[in-house]
């Protein structure tokens, strides 16, 4: 009983400590600014959005052509709601970062301006389901093992990941901070897939497997591509300027032209790298800032394999 009123009584102390250290130069928190999007309500969002992009499989059973529209209708309309408010917060955070002030005229400003982002990103929902067709059917046609689209729908980690990464790049194309990047580290979570929100990526684009593939913020991967496992399409050594400092914005990864695919664990790197329309890259291969002919295949000399006894 003693140790454990010894214990408690340090608390207060402990927590003086604790933060004290909020204080400190460079420190990591968030007090005294405008709230930040609530990771639970972005969640939230994504859910209700595979929801409508996919009516049917995951939450509300029993849907036809006479009930859906009322459905969708209602999930559209809190949708809006939800993201306007979402939507207004990673704008106030993004002026936030820039040193402007939080006050209750720029509150409202960015309340509308929000309105109309979730708008129109809800207006993208018909196209991303139109791509989302396309990636579906890339799905089936190059597995052997699909036996129907519902399977991929209800099983296919790469489909999961293409979904959230289509939500989120619209957002990010509308100039939404924050959101998209969240919603990706998400979909990574649960995954194991990393895109960036600002890849371009065209439809029938199929991930196999999928565990450990990264596709960096600057790629551009056109129609039918397909990658497996372990795939990296990544930077090399970023640029700096003459004070140290990362030069952003520039293009630093590759580019890889219609009908391309990537076997596992390849490492295709720099944004000078172009992979030529119809091309395969071998399991295993490494390239760095290489332009590749179309139609080329590209592998690694097979290894020596050598066998002696168990010790």
């Amino acid at each position: 009983m003693a140790t454990d009123l010894s214990l408690r009584a340090r608390i207060p102390q402990l927590t003086d400590r604790i933060v004290a250290s909020y204080s400190d130069i460079g420190s990591i928190n968030h007090l005294g600014h405008c709230p930040l999007p609530n990771s639970s309500k972005v969640v939230e969002i994504a859910e209700t959005l595979k929801e409508i992009l996919f009516p049917g499989y995951r939450q509300r059973e029993n849907l036809n052509f006479d009930n859906v529209v009322y459905y969708v209708g209602d999930l559209v309309d809190s949708l809006h709601d939800t993201l306007t408010e979402q939507i207004s917060r990673a704008l106030r955070y993004g002026a936030d970062v820039l040193g402007e002030p939080c006050d209750r005229e720029r509150l409202a400003d960015f309340e509308m301006i929000a309105q109309e982002k979730a708008i129109q990103f809800l207006e993208t929902l018909p196209d991303i389901r139109s791509m989302l067709a396309s990636d579906v059917k890339a799905a089936h046609d190059g597995d052997p093992a699909s036996k129907a689209y519902d399977e991929i729908i209800f099983c296919y980690p790469g489909l999961e990941a293409i979904t959230i990464y289509r939500l989120a790049h619209e957002l990010h194309l509308l100039g939404v901070p924050l959101i998209p990047r969240m919603l990706g580290e998400w979909a990574h979570s649960r995954t194991g897939i990393d895109i960036h929100p600002g890849a371009n990526i065209g439809p029938s684009f199929f991930i196999d497997h999928g565990t450990g593939v990264v596709i960096g913020e600057t790629c551009d991967i056109a129609a039918n591509v397909k990658l497996y496992q372990g795939v990296t399409l990544g930077a090399v050594s970023f640029p700096r300027d003459s004070d140290g400092n990362i030069i952003r914005g520039q293009k630093r990864h590759p580019t890889l032209e219609e009908g391309v695919v990537i076997y596992s664990n390849a490492t295709v790197l720099g944004g000078e790298t172009v992979i030529g329309a119809n091309s395969v890259i071998g399991a295993s291969v490494s390239i760095m800032n290489k332009k590749i002919a179309p139609n080329t295949m590209v592998t690694v000399d097979k290894p020596t394999l050598r066998f002696r006894e168990a010790s």
